[in-house]
């Protein structure tokens, strides 16, 4: 029997790039529609990858309907309506502004671009296309723990703000024969640990507080100076080794601290040589009123600490965000059953199409992923002075520099 359920207009996404954020991308574009109640159905319209064979497949296990090899050809299809970026960092900005400038939407993934020119070229495009959606993924805001704790900053349960410290760990670089994959490289990925690691770290930070970094001082390294070349195209993160190597351009490790305009100090650490931890994104924000603490490995669980309430002596409280008062989670399970990394991308999924339902301008915005870009290259130019303090430029010029 025909289904007498009118069905919701369809919004047809288009993805550039099919490895790991791919993968995740499809999972949450996949899911959104069954789990929230959305104003327009996504359509998994096409995939593009450079090798058709390679495209075709990945379309069949990630669910879409179709293959491209050229992402103009992508961008010029009628039943694409936004353009999800999943490619190196090297082509964003080509990518981004094409789409937007023919009316495409666009969600791309974080880092903004490899360079503050080519963020600013893109939110100029944003800019000068308001009636299109142009959106940063910068997925680890839509944990529902770390949603609601920028609720209680937001409404003063801290207090003043004075301390914000975040590390991002992780281990998947501590071997030395690890290839020399494209995140290696500085052309295709801009930075290292500091634009893969650092540029959650800065947006998460900055969301938490609700300011912006005024200024940083740095220190980064590279540990390994060359790795052997891939003898095959990456599978993930990965892929196979060959004999001869290959020298790496990006940092390893960067180590920064940070001002806000209101006083509160920051301190960031981000590496990909941490033995044991595979993606310990940890954040511990101390104000006046009390602190709070959180721990992606443990990402259904946020800790605050009440100063202003007796009995302080007991400590921190643990909170299970699972309930369905909670950021997204109305939408979800039952008390006490818990998300995963995978669900931060079908919250991301959910508010860009709301906000395209609204037409409203869900964050981070382009203009929002540029400040982080902007920050992202104080970071380097105040490394390159060894640790000289460096304003964040609010239009990514030059600024003087104070010791």
């Amino acid at each position: 029997m025909e289904s007498t359920v009118a069905r919701k207009p369809r919004l047809g996404i288009g993805m550039v790039g099919y490895a790991f954020m791919g993968a995740v991308h499809s999972q949450g574009w996949r899911t959104v529609g069954r789990v929230f109640d959305l104003p327009f159905e996504p359509h998994l319209a096409a995939v593009c990858g450079r090798n058709k064979q390679a495209a075709r497949a990945a379309a069949d296990k990630l669910g879409w309907a179709a293959a491209e090899t050229d992402w103009r050809d992508l961008i010029r299809r009628d039943d694409i309506d936004l353009v999800d970026i999943c490619a190196p960092g090297e082509s964003h900005a080509e990518i981004a502004i094409a789409a937007l400038d023919v009316g495409k939407h666009v969600l791309c993934e974080k880092p903004l671009a490899n360079t503050v020119e080519e963020a600013e070229a893109m939110a100029a495009a944003a800019a000068r296309n308001p009636g299109q959606i142009a959106m940063v993924g910068f997925n680890y805001r839509r944990t529902p723990a770390l949603s609601l704790a920028h609720d209680l900053i937001a409404a003063g349960r801290l207090g003043t703000l004075r301390h914000i410290r975040v590390t991002y760990l992780q281990d998947w670089l501590v071997d030395p024969d690890f290839p020399l994959t494209w995140r290696l490289r500085r052309e295709s990925a801009g930075s290292g640990a500091l634009g893969d690691l650092g540029s959650h770290i800065v947006d998460l930070a900055q969301y938490l507080v609700g300011e912006r970094l005024a200024g940083v001082t740095a220190l980064t390294t590279t540990f390994i100076a060359e790795r052997p070349l891939l003898a095959s195209a990456p599978a993930g993160l990965t892929g196979s080794p060959r004999g001869d190597r290959g020298k790496v351009t990006v940092d390893d490790a960067a180590l920064f601290t940070g001002r806000f305009p209101s006083g509160a100090l920051a301190s960031f650490e981000a590496t990909r040589f941490a033995h044991g931890r595979k993606n310990a994104l940890r954040i511990e924000i101390n104000g006046e009123d009390g602190s709070l603490t959180f721990d992606l490995e443990r990402l259904n669980e946020l800790h605050f600490f009440d100063g202003t309430a007796p009995g302080t002596e007991a400590g921190f409280r643990r909170i299970l965000v699972t309930e369905p008062d909670h950021p997204y989670l109305a939408a979800w399970w039952p008390p006490g059953h818990g998300l995963g990394y995978e669900h931060t991308f079908v919250h991301q999924a959910r508010d860009l199409v709301q906000g395209i339902a609204d037409g409203s301008q869900p964050s981070p915005s382009f203009a929002e992923g540029l400040q982080v870009q902007r920050v992202l290259t104080a970071i380097e130019e105040s490394a390159a002075k060894d640790c000289v303090y460096t304003p964040v430029s609010p239009s990514g010029k030059r600024e003087g520099r104070a010791s």
